[in-house]
């Protein structure tokens, strides 16, 4: 049971957006944004289960996982050495104290890629689904903020350092963008140097540039043709 409205709120909204989504055929209609931020420092340390499911995209398949609250992760299947995971790495005894476990459900994870399919075919420029992110309260903030970048432009490390309240924190928040769960979707592809070169990206700097190129794209077809 649920102790208030609230509460009941907050754990039945993005149920009840994934059924829509699946009862109105793919949800063509943008809808308002809902985050569910985890609590500052929670992490994948109790044992929960997630559902799960890798597709294939334009810029190489890619791994998703869910929790009935939203979007937990979304990763490149090819990751760089290094990058974060919350997959269990079966040589990395570390990945065992993570405590998540997977259920593969191309059917729950439906919502997420039929956004995701429309976002490579230059149909969508905002994520509607919910996410479920943990991290610090640094880490949120961080991720709140590229949030907040609008589709097709970018901002600086200093920008975003500047944005969370912490302008001499640029290297910080280049931690804080390679510790991202959700690639993609929290878009810290839309994060470049300071003289405007691109810089340090999880599924390396040629899909970073893809990504770039996806967008600006559409921005420039928007310009030349309004309607």
């Amino acid at each position: 049971m649920f102790s208030s409205l609230d509460e009941a709120q907050r754990e039945c909204s993005p149920l009840l957006w994934a059924m829509d989504q699946i009862l109105s055929n793919g949800g063509r209609r943008d809808r308002s944004r809902v985050i569910v931020m985890a609590s500052p420092g929670t992490s994948l340390n109790s044992v929960e289960t997630l559902f799960s499911t890798t597709v294939e995209s334009t810029v190489g398949p890619l791994f998703l996982a869910a929790s009935p609250r939203g979007l937990v992760a979304l990763e490149f299947d090819r990751r760089l050495p290094g990058q974060q995971t919350i997959r269990p790495n079966p040589r990395d005894l570390r990945g065992e104290k993570k405590g998540a476990q997977f259920e593969q459900s191309e059917q729950a994870l439906r919502p997420y890629v039929s956004e995701l399919q429309q976002y490579f075919a230059g149909h969508r420029r905002q994520f509607g689904f919910p996410l479920d992110l943990r991290g610090t309260d640094f880490q949120l903030a961080c991720w709140q903020a590229l949030l907040a970048i609008p589709y097709g432009e970018t901002r600086s490390y200093g920008d975003i350092a500047r944005a969370v309240g912490r302008p001499r924190g640029f290297r910080a928040v280049g931690m804080a963008n390679n510790r991202n769960p959700a690639a993609i979707v929290v878009p810290c592809h839309r994060v470049i140097a300071a003289d405007g070169t691109l810089c340090g990206y999880g599924g390396g700097l040629e899909i970073k540039r893809k990504l770039l190129d996806l967008e600006q794209a559409q921005m420039r077809a928007q310009t030349q043709d309004p309607a």
